[in-house]
């Protein structure tokens, strides 16, 4: 006796999947595990209209037929016939939400691609109803080639309708409309997200008879912004203009920043009298602290840009766009959320990739994330760029300096993507996989969640200010201070009191190995308090300067002009090119220890790093020098 027809239920999550399955198969169900997993395996028996029996197999959520969980893994191994104790399906049910059509289409094109008998159970068409959303089931049948049945699960509307179509693709027992009863191979069934995300929209759009303001809005902004060619010229548009604002909206703030902390210097230096109190407080404190403080209104503006783009729904599709170059280099596209996540902090970012389920995949995105230009590089670039980039139009309403700002995220984002093409090939070799995301429809931010996440970056950053960086700053304060130079003779040459410091000693013995790069001690002087957070290089820079030349103004006006006299252009441009690539603070190295469980990896990541920012910032260095820079 032949066994019951196999038809499995299959779609994305939250699509109503359990609850058609339920409403089909009543209290007829078993549940069981995988062999080999712990992902839960039900079945139930459904009666079909003339009384023949078919076992209905309800398989996980997913959203691709590329897993990145164990539950994808077994919904892709079942419908394509390679899952251990489960026979191949005679036939699928594929469940889509109505209000969500467009993105669960991606999916749904898939699996037909497969070649099994299918019937698409359109789902929850009331909800979209009710939202003013009307499809025509038609013409989705039309554009994808298989049954559609509208469906309403909790309320069993659609059932008898839908067991009547899978009475016309099973007949007489197990009937496959292939060539062959084999696993079924995924070549040519795969294709990338865009290229589905597109197709499913156009299908979604042709089976619309009406629908929402919002709705219509999403649909002809996506026209664009996931268009193969507009869309990466809307994001390349987007970045620039969030640079340029960097510089032209900050200035007046900074500015404003700075004056308060050269009065205070002025201030402490008239009413203090010489001594240590007082140039810890003015040649530490405050020409430190104070020059990394200065650059808060661009943090703040870059994080506006930042959650503006998330809370409008932009975002995710920005992750789309770049899902393509991803996969290209073999990362997986679960990676995405991780990376964007270390613009803000590598941390959060390497904490991020606990959602990427293969190891390789996932031990990749941890190595590359610190490429990415996190916010507290920001200081450092705008310092120098404002010395070193003349603050020139280019085009109207174009910058240079925003030019070269945009240029250097831009070079971490390449950097980090050579990275893992070469780690892909190499210590972390293995096949990438692509993910499925929710797009939502586009929104106005609320403006009160964003003035909160300002306000949290601010305090995020005034904290990191008054500890680790005051801490840093202090530090190095002592070291350049102590000993003091011995008084000379009248007419003597003057002993340099940075020079003669601890700390300066220390920069001149290691300076000659970074000579040929074109760094000179100053730079040594910034490079090792670094480690502890990226923005004490500016700190390290003021304080050094302010105790280099105790009787001038060190406002960051006079910092800049205490670089242009010292620094040569191409040691500006090897010093930032070196931040582009340098290895990470100490508490980033941290958290990749823990999240490697152990040293292994944390250690292979900074002399990659170390090794990628000296080559890097030696090839800037001589280029600019052969150029007459």
């Amino acid at each position: 006796m032949n066994a019951a027809p196999l038809v499995a239920l299959v779609g994305n999550p939250n699509a109503g999947k359990s609850a058609l399955f339920n409403a089909l198969t009543g209290a007829r169900q078993k549940v069981g595990n995988y062999p080999g997993v712990t992902v839960e395996r039900k079945v139930g028996r459904l009666m079909l209209d003339d009384g023949r029996p078919v076992e209905l197999v309800d398989l996980p959520g997913a959203y691709s037929l590329e897993p990145s969980s164990p539950d994808e893994r077994v919904t892709r191994d079942v419908v394509t016939g390679t899952q251990d104790g489960e026979r191949l399906p005679d036939a699928l049910v594929v469940v889509v939400d109505a209000a969500n059509l467009d993105n669960h289409l991606r999916f749904t094109l898939q699996l037909i691609a497969l070649g099994l008998p299918v019937v698409v159970a359109l789902n929850m068409v009331d909800l979209a109803e009710r939202d003013g959303l009307k499809l025509d089931p038609k013409v989705l049948e039309r554009e994808l080639g298989v049954r559609v049945i509208p469906t309403v699960a909790v309320r069993k509307r659609g059932l008898d309708e839908l067991k009547a179509a899978l009475s016309g693709i099973v007949i007489n027992g197990p009937m496959r409309l292939r060539k062959s009863d084999g696993p079924i191979s995924l070549e040519g069934v795969q294709d990338d997200i865009v290229t589905l995300q597109r197709r499913a929209r156009q299908i979604a759009t042709s089976a619309t008879v009406s629908e929402t303001t919002v709705r219509r809005w999403t649909h002809m902004l996506d026209a664009v912004a996931l268009h193969p060619v507009a869309g990466p010229i809307l994001l390349l548009a987007i970045m620039f203009l969030m640079f340029q604002a960097v510089f032209s909206w900050a200035q007046p703030f900074m500015d404003a920043i700075d004056a308060g902390f050269t009065a205070l210097q002025a201030f402490l230096t008239s009413e203090l009298a010489p001594s240590l109190l007082r140039s810890l407080l003015v040649d530490g404190v405050i020409a430190g602290v104070g020059a990394v403080i200065v650059f808060l209104p661009q943090i703040l503006i870059l994080f506006l840009f930042i959650l503006v783009l998330e809370a409008s729904g932009y975002m995710v599709r920005a992750a789309f766009l770049m899902d393509r170059v991803m996969a290209s280099v073999g990362l997986s596209g679960r990676a995405f959320i991780p990376l964007l996540s270390s613009f803000a902090c590598a941390i959060p970012g390497i904490m991020a990739t606990r959602t990427i389920d293969d190891e390789k995949d996932r031990l990749t995105t941890i190595l590359i994330a610190p490429l990415m230009t996190c916010s507290a590089r920001l200081p450092v670039y705008t310092l120098i760029i404002g010395a070193f980039i003349p603050n020139t139009q280019v085009l109207p309403f174009v910058g240079l300096q925003g030019l070269v700002m945009l240029g250097l995220y831009v070079m971490g984002i390449v950097g980090a993507f050579v990275a893992a093409l070469v780690l892909r090939r190499t210590v972390t070799k293995g096949v990438s996989s692509g993910f499925m995301m929710e797009m939502p429809n586009y929104q106005w931010p609320q403006w009160r969640d964003v003035g909160i996440g300002l306000w949290s970056r601010a305090q995020i950053f005034l904290k990191r200010a008054g500890g680790i960086i005051l801490t840093s700053t202090i530090i190095l304060w002592v070291l350049l201070s102590f000993p003091k130079p011995p008084e000379q003779p009248a007419g003597a040459p003057k002993i340099s009191a940075v020079d003669y410091s601890i700390a300066g000693r220390i920069a001149n013995g290691i300076a000659p190995v970074f000579a040929p790069i074109g760094f000179n001690r100053d730079i040594v002087l910034a490079l090792i308090p670094a480690m502890a957070a990226r923005e004490v290089a500016v700190a390290a820079i003021g304080t050094v300067y302010a105790i280099d030349d105790p009787d001038s103004n060190q406002g960051g006006k006079a910092m800049i002009e205490n670089l242009r006299g010292r620094w040569s252009l191409p040691t500006a441009l090897a010093f930032l090119m070196w931040f582009v690539f340098a290895p990470q603070c100490i508490s980033t190295i941290a958290v990749t220890r823990r999240e490697t469980n152990g040293w292994k990896w944390p250690a292979f990541m900074v002399g990659y790093l170390f090794a990628a920012a000296y080559i890097m910032a030696g090839i800037t260095y001589w280029l600019a020098v052969f150029a007459g820079l």
